[in-house]
């Protein structure tokens, strides 16, 4: 089976992980894989090309450039001749379905991996493009979603039910494991003392993370007179940064919290943390955060969007979005709860979330649709 993946580019993203584990994954079982990237030159190319995975890039130049990127593209697709084209997030989505009527031997697969967006928290254009992929969904030869939620929010709103599968994000436990030697070395970096108690948010800058509601519910914690720091990791616009930064000064954080943009050994720092907090108001299909966290024996509290519950199932807590007080109490919770021990929680993504289990199940989608048969694959 020949698959071309489909993506904006390979920066450090929980989607862009997921697509690097899964062309590895099917490039191990014999597949040939390649991934086209709108653009070039971003980290996680290096891992795929270690792994013998071809990338292509599209090189293009902008928003605007679409007449000549939708030639190079044409091209790749004339010259590689795949069975698959799988889109990875929405632009890549419809343009492969643009492409269909120039190419019909070829199956075109959509990956959906966001719930409900909010449009109006980006530009003009993340309105219009949404309708645009509503409308053309019908035209994909199979859809998969990464959660459940994001299944149905999406059906909903008008993706044919009878082409969306949900296939679960598989998480790399050989990778994400706990690691005594890099908590003493990453929390001596961040000057955080032992009797401390480091609470982090892991993500990129983004409206959808909500970070203000992890900074008030900090700030809840921070007078209650306990050793509390926190930290967040990721990396995004400068202004929006600046605007998080002044939060956290005006809510008395400034000593308390940490900035760190996003890097490689991620690892590391969920083995640093004593807790991970996932906020998101939105758009949360399957956060892969909470994910490797668990895998690091990391306990984790998550608002109640996308798959975030099924993920920490009983391991952890969950309360509602945009309620701080809720989130601060539920951090007191299970800071003090003794009964999460860490080889419990890594189990449960050992069990329910292992690579293999996301390379099999897309496996059997997409030889599926080569042979003609229906998938029944649902997690």
């Amino acid at each position: 089976m020949k698959i071309i993946f489909l993506t904006r580019s390979l920066v450090y993203g929980g989607a862009e992980r997921q697509l690097v584990i899964l062309a590895k994954g099917l490039h191990d079982r014999g597949h040939d894989v390649l991934v086209a990237t709108f653009y070039s030159g971003e980290p996680l190319e290096k891992e795929l090309l270690d792994a013998g995975v071809r990338i292509r890039p599209l090189n293009k130049l902008g928003r605007w450039d679409l007449l000549f990127f939708l030639f190079r593209l044409f091209r790749v697709m004339r010259e590689e001749s795949p069975d698959i084209l799988h889109g990875y997030l929405p632009d890549p989505n419809s343009i492969g379905v643009i492409l269909k009527p120039f190419f019909p031997k070829v199956r075109i697969v959509w990956g959906v991996r966001c719930s409900m967006m909010d449009s109006k928290q980006y530009d003009w254009i993340a309105g219009p493009s949404f309708k645009l992929s509503c409308w053309l969904s019908r035209f994909a030869d199979a859809i998969i979603a990464n959660s459940y939620v994001g299944r149905e929010y999406h059906v909903a709103m008008g993706y044919p039910a009878e082409k969306t599968v949900v296939i679960h994000n598989g998480i790399d436990t050989k990778r994400f494991h706990r690691d005594s030697e890099a908590r003493v070395r990453v929390r001596s970096e961040w000057g955080i003392g032992e009797d401390e108690m480091l609470i982090g948010l892991v993500g990129r800058l983004d409206p959808m993370k909500d970070h203000p509601n992890f900074l008030n519910a900090a700030a809840l914690l921070v007078q209650e007179g306990k050793q509390f720091r926190f930290v967040c990791v990721g990396s995004g616009p400068a202004n929006y940064r600046a605007s998080l930064q002044e939060l956290a000064k005006t809510l008395g954080l400034a000593e308390y919290i940490l900035w760190v943009d996003a890097r490689a050994e991620v690892s590391a720092i969920y083995s640093a943390l004593d807790l991970l907090v996932s906020s998101s108001v939105y758009g949360e299909g399957f956060p892969n955060v909470l994910g490797e966290a668990m895998a690091c024996g990391v306990p984790c509290v998550a608002t109640d969007v996308g798959d975030s519950a099924w993920v920490v199932g009983e391991m952890g807590e969950v309360v509602p979005p945009k309620n701080s007080v809720a989130l601060a109490d539920a951090i007191q919770r299970l800071l003090n709860q003794k009964s999460y021990e860490p080889t419990r929680i890594r189990q449960r993504i050992v069990a329910e979330l292992s690579m293999d289990n996301l390379v099999t199940n897309t496996e059997h989608v997409l030889c599926a649709l080569l042979t003609g048969s229906r998938s029944s694959v649902s997690s």
